[in-house]
């Protein structure tokens, strides 16, 4: 732990944030950094109670019995911003490479990645739009959380880090999975075309009937070709 990571004292509101239940995912932002007034550039207009918001960060006594009447929904709101700012420094990658090395954020659940473990992504950079999902660096795909983690907002992670990851740690990119499924009836791989669903009615061609018609009954012959339809068969 770095010396600003270990100022902050055991009952600040950020331990507090911290040790909640589902927040596993979240990393310590050193106080320096939050102290840095270019680092919070812009959230001012992102979060509501700014200057109130920070100062509960901030706050070095702070007892949940005690501030129970307090409403921490815009600091919990601006520390995730702050948050998916930091992780993408040299000091946040180093922090959360970590927790990646723990195994804290769960592992990919395809077969075939073999147990490949993940990082946390957001679908969007904004508050409140979606959860946080994982990423798996293997199969480059993207899952729910297997953890109460999974309702932490997406924003405090943002859809930047995994990539600014691996950018600034190259040597820890695995590589992709050498085995893929292939589907099988009775040990024949099936062709593309079974794979897929069936056509709606409306996706068919207009002229299906005629070319089922001629596929069932095999092709006309030239007299019966040049028969009326109601009489090619009649016996005639």
């Amino acid at each position: 732990m770095s010396g600003s990571n270990s100022m902050i004292v055991e009952g600040s509101w950020i331990s507090w944030f911290l040790g909640l239940q589902g927040h596993e995912f979240l990393c310590r932002v050193p106080l320096d950094y939050l102290e840095d007034k270019f680092n919070l550039t812009g959230l001012e207009t992102l979060v509501g109670n700014f200057s109130q918001a920070l100062d509960l960060i901030f706050e070095t006594d702070f007892d949940n019995e005690d501030w129970g009447t307090v409403d921490t929904t815009d600091a919990e709101q601006l520390y995730g911003l702050i948050h998916a700012r930091y992780i993408l420094t040299s000091r946040g990658v180093e922090d959360m490479c970590l927790k990646y090395e723990r195994g804290d954020f769960g592992s990919c659940p395809r077969v075939y990645c073999k147990g490949q473990k993940t990082l946390p992504v957001g679908l969007s950079d904004l508050s409140c739009q979606s959860h946080v999902k994982v990423y798996c660096p293997r199969c480059h795909d993207i899952f729910h959380p297997r953890t109460r983690c999974a309702l932490l907002d997406g924003a405090m992670f943002g859809t930047s880090f995994p990539h600014m990851f691996f950018m600034q740690l190259p040597n820890m990119r695995p590589q992709p999975p050498k085995d893929k499924y292939v589907a099988r009836l009775y040990g024949f791989q099936l062709h593309q075309k079974a794979l897929n669903p069936p056509q709606s009615p409306e996706q068919e061609p207009k002229n299906s009937g005629s070319s089922l018609s001629q596929s069932t009954f095999g092709a006309l012959d030239n007299s019966q070709a040049s028969c009326p339809p109601w009489r090619r068969f009649n016996g005639i």
